[in-house]
């Protein structure tokens, strides 16, 4: 009876073993599923303004490592974390910078951003190049046309800024949002694909 008790016990305990590790094995499975999709979605992020893709892809990078998959250093981890928080400040910076480097206005970095939606939407793939830079100029240029109506509504002795003159520093308004974009993405699709290589890597190593 005792033998036939402990018999059955083990049976017991060697099924619950199997389906506790075919569960385990499951969520090792989604789990990978999801990194992926989170490391893709963030690659595809580094184009589009909505979406924060180094971040998202270090994500995915942090889900492998949970898998089992993985198998990345500490130091590789927290390597990627700090690249991960240069290239998301710079690209949240960058544009501000260039543009007021350029001496432009608000508007003509809410014009690239436009100009960059729209381009992805109605133009893609030359709308990624031609949109920020069309945005911009088409911000700066608004920008200009509201300050001369606001210095000849106020009747102030200042002079307002000539068509040309102002045409031209739009120009130049529009070449800098143009180069900070280029650079912003430039790093964000660099340092997503690197991610996204590691993670293959890690899963066929």
């Amino acid at each position: 009876m005792v033998l036939s008790c402990a018999g059955v016990s083990i049976k017991v305990y060697i099924i619950n073993t199997f389906f506790v590790n075919m569960l385990l094995g499951f969520m090792d499975i989604l789990l990978v599923i999801i990194a992926f999709l989170f490391l893709i979605t963030g690659l595809l992020g580094s184009v589009i303004p909505a979406l924060p893709g180094p971040p998202l892809s270090y994500i995915g990078l942090l889900l492998l490592q949970w898998s089992g998959y993985g198998g990345f250093s500490p130091a590789f981890l927290w390597i990627w974390a700090g690249i991960t928080i240069v290239i998301t400040i710079m690209d949240n910076f960058l544009p501000a910078l260039m543009t007021k480097k350029f001496g432009g206005s608000r508007l003509a970095v809410f014009g690239s951003v436009i100009g960059l939606i729209i381009g992805i939407i109605f133009f893609a793939p030359m709308g990624l190049l031609f949109g920020p830079f069309l945005g911009a100029l088409a911000g700066e240029l608004i920008n200009n046309n509201l300050k001369a109506a606001q210095i000849k509504s106020e009747n102030t002795s200042e002079e307002p800024e000539s068509q040309s003159a102002g045409n031209i520093r739009a120009l130049k308004v529009a070449m800098g949002a143009f180069f900070a974009f280029i650079v912003g993405t430039g790093a964000k699709l660099i340092v997503g694909s690197f991610m996204i290589f590691y993670a293959v890597k890690a899963m066929f190593s």
